[in-house]
């Protein structure tokens, strides 16, 4: 088992094709919330990108207590969607192109427990076609999802901080 005392609690990771138009969503994403965070806050997340999803993500998820997924997507509404994901065996499982909550069922069967709580963040894309820059549309969604990951990445840097609180606390009383 991989050593998880050192990892940030909060994993945030975004996949696309930077080359490929709006599919450069998500690490897009991943360069603006790094952007985005004061330093202090950065501490507690480890930003990660790739070009796709793959099973050799389920390490990454080792230790964290949070993680965000984050990707271009042509069917979600509005601006971005974000959703809990629950673990779920698909034929993508053993597929070039990995989903999500497969990723998750890929954690159980390796790790033999619950993943961490994940969110999966889809900003929605329209033109993916190679060598295009990213369209306007997508460039103001990605602002939009960008304003909600920052109160997102917040709420749980709070959620640590009442946690390590309520720790300290509990084993101060019992001295």
């Amino acid at each position: 088992m991989l050593a998880t005392q050192t990892r940030p609690p909060i994993l945030v990771l975004g996949w696309g094709n930077l080359s490929r138009g709006d599919d450069a969503l998500g690490p897009m994403f991943i360069a603006g919330l790094h952007k985005a965070l004061s330093a202090e806050v950065r501490e507690l997340v480890e930003f990660q990108e790739d070009f796709q999803l793959q099973i050799e993500h389920a390490m990454d998820l080792i230790g964290r207590q949070h993680v965000l997924l984050v990707d271009a997507s042509v069917s979600c509404k509005g601006p971005f969607e974000a959703r809990t994901l629950l673990p779920l065996r698909d034929a993508s499982y053993t597929s070039h192109a990995l989903s999500p909550e497969t990723l998750l069922q890929v954690f159980i069967d390796f790790q033999g427990a619950p993943p961490p709580p994940t969110t999966l963040l889809a900003i929605r894309g329209e033109s993916f076609e190679l060598g295009t820059p990213m369209g306007d549309t997508a460039s103001r969604n990605l602002q939009r999802a960008l304003a909600w990951a920052n109160l997102w990445v917040q709420e749980r840097q709070g959620e640590r901080v009442n946690l390590a609180t309520t720790r300290a606390s509990s084993s101060s009383s019992t001295n």
